[in-house]
This record gives C-alpha cells, structure tokens and sequence, in this order.
C-alpha cells in the first residue's frame, strides 16, 4: 500500500523520524514545520492523510485539524494527531474530528500501523473511531 502523507510538526527531527520511517514503507512524504505552512501545502499537493503535531508555532494542530474539518476539500481527509498529547488535547482532538492518535515518543511499527489504518477507505466509510494508544497519555 502506498499514498500520500503531509507531516507537520515543528521539530525537524522529528519529521524527519517520521518521513524516513514512511518511506521505508513507500508511502511518498511531504513535510510541513506548521499549521499554517500546512494549510498552504495542502492545496498543492493533495496528501491521503496528514499527521499533526498539537504544539506548534502559528497555528497549532488542533486548530489546523479544526480549519480541515471545516473546508469541505478536506473534510473527510484522515488526520493523525502525533505528539506528547495531553487527555485534554485529545479530547479537543476528537471535538475536532481527529481521526486516530500516536503519542511520543512512538514506536515507528504503530507510526506506520497508524498510518495505513487511516488509508484504508473502508474504514472512513464505516464510522471509523479515534483510538488512544497507550503513549498517547505522555506529556
């Protein structure tokens, strides 16, 4: 399987950590340092699925997933919260309509696990539910 990934966080370590990882698995990885820079990137390159950092410069991921939901270009688009989440950060997530989560530090096996669970169209179309890893409760 392999498709499109936007990856936002502000640490370029990190992204780094999650594009390599994504492409030993051919997924084609675009990267974004921020919400806002994420939101420009988006038009152009149509990702099948975005992972969001929550604390970021600009504008953050929550606000970022927000403003997704409410365009309807990317309304249905699948988006992971990756980062050290508070429970209060995912339940604003889920408010938003976040689609699954990966707390910090990760395991690059449930990154990639993550990531192709959202791919998966049949699970969009089937009222697919958020699901909190152990890791997500980091912070």
């Amino acid at each position: 399987m392999s498709g499109r990934v936007l990856v936002v966080d502000d640490s370029e370590v990190i992204r780094q950590l999650i594009r390599v990882n994504l492409e030993l698995e051919g997924f084609e990885v675009v990267t974004a340092a921020d919400g806002a820079e994420c939101l420009e990137v988006i038009r152009r390159v149509k990702p099948d699925v975005v992972t969001l950092d929550v604390v970021m410069p600009r504008l953050d991921g929550l606000r970022t997933a927000a403003r997704l939901r409410a365009t309807p270009d990317t309304s249905a688009l699948p988006i992971a919260i990756v980062s050290a989440c508070t429970p209060a950060d995912l339940d604003l997530g889920e408010a938003v309509g976040v689609d699954g989560y990966l707390g910090k530090p990760f395991d690059p096996a449930d990154l990639v696990a993550l990531v192709r669970r959202l791919m998966r169209a049949e699970e969009r179309s089937t009222g697919f539910r958020p699901e909190r890893t152990e890791r997500t409760d980091r912070g």
